[in-house]
């Protein structure tokens, strides 16, 4: 609590000291009278505010040089009292504005600052502060009298002379803060008092006087080095728009007012410093504004400081809301302002750009400001022109800068986005700025290269041994795909703006007029295909609502039935034969689809197509490439078609469903992985659980396809690739269905075996994959007892031994194939269905009826036999393939699968022997598998007429590679050696060969044991070793005991001749290990 709280009381403590400082102005009294009012009350001081001011005035315009210190300490005694204090008296605020004022300027230059100390500049400034917020009232509106104006601009000039030139930092920030105050834009926490109109008009004719020099002043401050600190920069773009929100907003320009004030002016002599703001200054000032503004935004956009950025951001807010009329020209350059920070790092800077520019579109729609509207359109127009040189000069960061203006003024303008697109100009620009920013860079030879073999694309024998390659099935897990690259940027994330720009265009925009400008464009000429084809799946997923940010709800939704229509109209155009069935590759199109002697694809080539299937000399990688990204993209659509119309696309699966399977069975691997994702978002926007739910549910449509384009192969090639994809995408429930598209494609290879048979067996090959995993072969029965293991078990019976010769005598000439075609069906009868019952037993007139997949089996088993010779590689390759798999679903009807082993076995042995080496590495595996499922029958067989050729060429080749070098194994010579080798020993043992085919084995393989030869060769050797152990392991001991011994076997008795082996005693050499180790294995 204060001591002297009445009028009274202080006078009589505060008199003696207030004349002591009018005859003796010193420190110390003047600190005497601040010690003393601190025990005033503040209504007392109040009311001796004018007699406790006097002095201390008094001591400021005495004349004559005065100490610094003294000075601030008068400074600090006044600043002390008016902030506990209110001024209520007009003159005496203009009298201490000056008196104050004039402690900066210079005594000898007069107007310019004085060198004195920071602190005491500081103690001024805050002086000024304290007077302005002491002001009682309309008493501040004095201070913006005509008459006031050079006293103002004194002030304003030190003012602006410290924040500009000082180095303290609190001093430049603590003069712009008084400039705020100067304007009555204070943001200090006080309550201020509120002006009406007239007097911010009064405020905003004055301060128009000063505007250049203040917005220069600030320009250059904003501009400056960064090292003057955020805050510095802050308040200085806050004095700028605070002061031009001031002087130039839209109700404080109007004539009335300016003529008013000019005669007050005239009357007092000062019209030369009154600025009368008529609509020619404003469009003056306006376009000087205009480029301070440029320069200013320039820099403050780029500052690093997150601070700086979001004032700027409130710059731009305050100038729209307040001066969109005076500042028009201006309003393209604030909203590219705007909308370049939209995509500012700090979150806080986005969050407020996003406000911003919501209030002002909003204002914009519900105003419905043509000018604004214009001034959009303008600098849209302006940048779709520059987009396409900025794009090509540019780095991607200040192409992210660009694209994120396009994409905001397409946000601002919003449903009226519309205006711009009708006009044809604009359009035109728009559309023909994203062909050239979309151009895909088609130069990366590896989307070609990248292929996928007959293997990966139709075998499934794999996914059938192993769940997790049919598990996908059933997943929704979609396959990686191939990022694009363009030829303009790099950045994935200027690709993501891009897609933006596209969806809300599709999202505000006529959407029958877009899709139909850009369809001209897709059908104008193949450089704009991929680009117009990307913009209208965006613009489909735009128009839902889809992963697409807007400020505002259009005006209208779309209607579903337009959406369906406009979706049904692109899908027809994207697999239309033109745009479809384009050139991937040379050898899979060009070679199969395209050389053809048929009349009918010869004219279709000569159609509308031509454009795309080139000659040989004429077809390039980058048009292969560039047709490998128009498929990818037009399955893209089609998937992003379906998020859009959802359960509605199922309407749509009779025209979509089968191009789309068709690529899924394509070679090249990026439409292939495109095509298997358009197929689970199909899957996924139907309702459907699994895609092979998908296919059974519709095939009706696919197979009503698949025969009608069967029987014009020539003209429909790709059609197996869709039976392929069926069988591997579906199951057991679907061959009913399919049956009838079974028997077309083996009539189709019978007419087309010498043109179209590599491609039907790819068909035939995912068929029998699908039919292995669908009835997978039952475990075999246990293996005979050999002779030699019965004859050593105890308590054999006579009856025992006679049925064992017997059998025994009956399985030798079955194998050696001394049999009729009587004696045959004699034996087929009497082999034993062991896996499935014999229903023609008691009805032997009867035929037995066969389950279908062993029918389609044999049928297409009986095709094989027919082309195993046939003169390309490729086909026979094939063949063996499907043969393969064909032996394996019949593996458990023996009945039906030896006869058709005894009719293939001619054209075999010729492909095992006297064929190119591919072809005998694919043969050697199928007659392991041959020798898995009738090995008896085969015995003799293989005896007879492959052993001797196979056991001749490895001897022949063993030489060779053991003197070969590390590349020999990279030759067909070295994989055969180890093909036939791995299948030597499976051979021996399923077959049960006999002794003499057992050494000629044994000794082929021998020299295979010696660690001159490559490692894996050796190795299969061994396992070869291993086999035959188990089949006479008493030979094979024997046989590698005489190569090398390495124990000495002393007889059990001495009247027993010593044993003799022929390796016993020999020096270590190549065979020594191998033999040691094989020898130490059986033991």
């Amino acid at each position: 609590m204060a001591i002297f709280d009445t009028p009274k009381e202080a006078f009589g403590v505060l008199r003696p000291i207030c004349i002591q400082i009018t005859k003796e102005q010193t420190i110390n009294n003047v600190q005497c009278l601040q010690s003393q009012l601190q025990k005033v009350g503040d209504a007392a001081l109040q009311d001796l505010q004018e007699y406790v001011l006097f002095p201390l005035r008094f001591s400021l315009r005495t004349p004559g040089l005065k100490q610094e210190r003294f000075v601030q300490s008068v400074v600090e005694c006044i600043n002390f009292i008016i902030s506990r204090t209110c001024v209520r008296n007009q003159q005496q605020l203009c009298d201490l504005f000056s008196e104050l004022s004039l402690c900066l300027s210079s005594p000898s230059n007069h107007g310019k600052l004085a060198v004195i100390s920071e602190e005491l500049k500081m103690s001024v400034v805050q002086g000024l502060i304290a007077l302005l917020h002491s002001a009682y009232g309309d008493i501040l509106l004095s201070l913006y009298q005509p008459d006031m104006l050079p006293i103002q601009g004194f002030v304003i000039s030190l003012l602006l002379d410290i924040a500009e030139h000082e180095k303290s930092r609190q001093l430049q920030i603590l003069a712009l803060k008084c400039l705020l105050v100067l304007i009555l834009q204070c943001d200090c926490p006080d309550v201020h008092h509120s002006f009406d109109d007239n007097g911010l008009l009064q405020v905003g004719d004055s301060f128009a006087s000063f505007l250049p020099g203040i917005t220069l002043g600030m320009t250059r401050i904003i501009s400056g080095d960064v090292k003057q600190g955020h805050l510095v920069t802050s308040y200085a773009i806050k004095v700028w728009y605070k002061l031009v929100g001031l002087v130039m907003a839209n109700d404080q320009v109007s004539k009335t007012h300016h003529a008013k004030k000019m005669l007050c002016a005239r009357e007092l002599k000062l019209a030369e410093l009154v600025i009368c703001r008529k609509p020619e200054w404003v469009k003056n000032t306006a376009s000087k504004l205009g480029v301070l503004l440029q320069n200013l935004n320039s820099c403050a956009a780029g500052n690093p400081h997150w601070k700086v950025r979001l004032e700027l951001v409130e710059l731009v807010y305050h100038l729209l809301s307040y001066c969109n009329k005076s500042l028009k020209q201006s309003i393209g350059h604030l909203l590219e302002v705007l909308v370049g920070l939209v995509g500012d790092e700090r979150p806080e800077v986005q969050t407020r750009c996003r406000q911003v520019l919501r209030s002002i579109s909003e204002l914009c729609v519900m105003c419905e400001r043509k000018d604004f509207t214009d001034v959009l359109s303008e600098n849209l127009h302006a940048l779709t022109t520059a987009l396409p040189r900025l794009m090509r000069t540019l780095d991607d960061q200040s192409k992210l800068k660009s694209l994120g203006l396009l994409l905001g003024y397409l946000k601002l303008l919003g449903p009226k986005v519309n205006v711009v697109l009708n006009s044809t100009v604009h359009l035109g620009r728009l559309s023909k700025a994203l062909m050239q920013i979309l151009e895909l860079d088609v130069t990366d030879v590896r989307i070609v290269e990248e292929r996928c073999l007959n293997s990966e694309v139709e075998d499934l024998q794999d996914a059938a041994h192993s769940l997790s390659g049919w598990d996908h099935l059933r997943t929704w897990s979609k396959p990686a795909t191939q990022r694009k690259y363009f030829k303009y940027f790099t950045e994935e994330c200027v690709f993501a703006l891009l897609q933006q720009i596209c969806r809300v265009l599709g999202y505000y925009g006529n959407l029958y007029l877009l899709v139909d400008h850009f369809m001209d464009l897709y059908q104008e000429s193949v450089a704009y295909r991929k680009q117009a084809a990307i913009v209208i799946n965006e613009l489909l997923l735009g128009a839902t609502g889809l992963d697409v940010d807007v400020m505002h709800e259009r005006e209208t939704p779309i209607c579903t039935d337009d959406l369906k229509a406009t979706v049904t109209s692109i899908i027809e155009e994207y697999t239309s034969t033109t745009n479809w069935h384009l050139v991937t590759s040379i050898e899979s199109e060009y070679e199969t689809c395209l050389n053809t002697n048929q009349p009918k694809f010869q004219n279709f080539t000569r159609g509308s197509h031509s454009g795309y299937l080139y000659s040989s000399q004429s077809l390039t990688v980058h048009t292969m490439n560039s047709n490998i990204w128009q498929i990818c993209i037009q399955l893209e659509g089609i998937g992003y078609f379906a998020r859009v119309l959802n359960k509605e696309i199922r309407l749509l699966l009779i025209t979509s469903l089968y191009p789309v399977i068709e690529k899924v069975g394509a070679e090249t691997l990026l439409v292939r992985q495109m095509a298997t994702r358009t197929l689970v978002d199909l899957c996924l926007a139907c309702g459907y659980d699994s895609l092979q739910e998908l296919i059974n549910l519709n095939s009706d449509y696919l197979v009503n396809t698949i025969s009608l384009n069967l029987r014009s192969l020539t003209q429909h090639p790709h059609t197996p690739r869709v039976i392929s994809v069926m069988f591997s995408y579906s199951d057991a429930s679907l061959l009913p269905l399919v049956d009838d598209v079974v028997q077309d494609v083996l009539l189709s290879l019978d007419h087309y075996y010498n043109e179209k048979a590599e491609l039907i067996f790819s068909v035939l090959h995912s068929l029998m994959s699908a039919l292995v995993h669908w009835f997978p072969p039952k475990d075999p029965i246990q293996k005979k007892e050999k002779p030699q293991d019965k004859i050593c078990r105890s308590g054999i019976t006579a009856e025992e031994i006679r049925c064992f010769f017997q059998e025994y005598q009956k399985q030798k000439h079955l194998a050696e194939g001394d049999i009729d075609d009587i004696d045959l069906e004699k034996t087929e009868g009497e082999i034993p269905d062991r896996l499935e019952p014999d229903i023609s037993s008691d009805h032997p007139d009867v035929k037995k009826v066969l389950p279908a997949h062993i029918q389609i089996a044999k049928d297409v088993l009986e095709r094989c036999i027919h082309l195993l010779s046939s003169k390309s590689i490729k086909l026979r390759l094939k063949v063996l393939d499907v043969l393969e798999l064909c032996v394996v679903v019949l593996q458990n009807n023996v009945n039906e699968l030896l006869p058709m082993v005894h009719r293939l076995w001619s054209p075999f042995v010729q492909r095992l022997t006297s064929d190119d080496p591919l072809v005998i590495l694919r043969a050697v595996k199928v007659l392991c598998k041959l020798a898995d499922t009738s090995g008896d029958f085969l015995r003799s067989r293989v005896s007879k007429d492959i052993l001797p050729k196979m056991t001749r060429y490895l001897v022949s080749q063993g030489p060779v590679s053991a003197k070969a070098g590390p590349i020999y194994k990279h030759t067909l010579s070295y994989k055969l050696q180890l093909a036939e080798l791995r299948g030597f020993g499976k051979l021996c043992e399923k077959l049960d060969l006999g002794e003499t085919d057992l050494d000629m084995v044994a000794s082929t393989c021998l020299p295979y044991l010696s660690s001159r030869q490559p490692l894996k060769l050796q190795n299969a050797a061994c396992s070869v070793f291993y086999h035959l152990n188990e089949v006479d392991p008493d030979a094979t001991w024997l046989f590698l005991n005489e190569v090398y011994c390495p124990d000495a076997y002393n007889p059990p008795h001495l009247c027993l001749p010593p044993i003799q082996l022929t390796g016993m005693g020999k020096q270590r050499n190549e065979f020594t290990d191998n033999v040691f180790q094989l020898l130490q294995e059986f033991e």
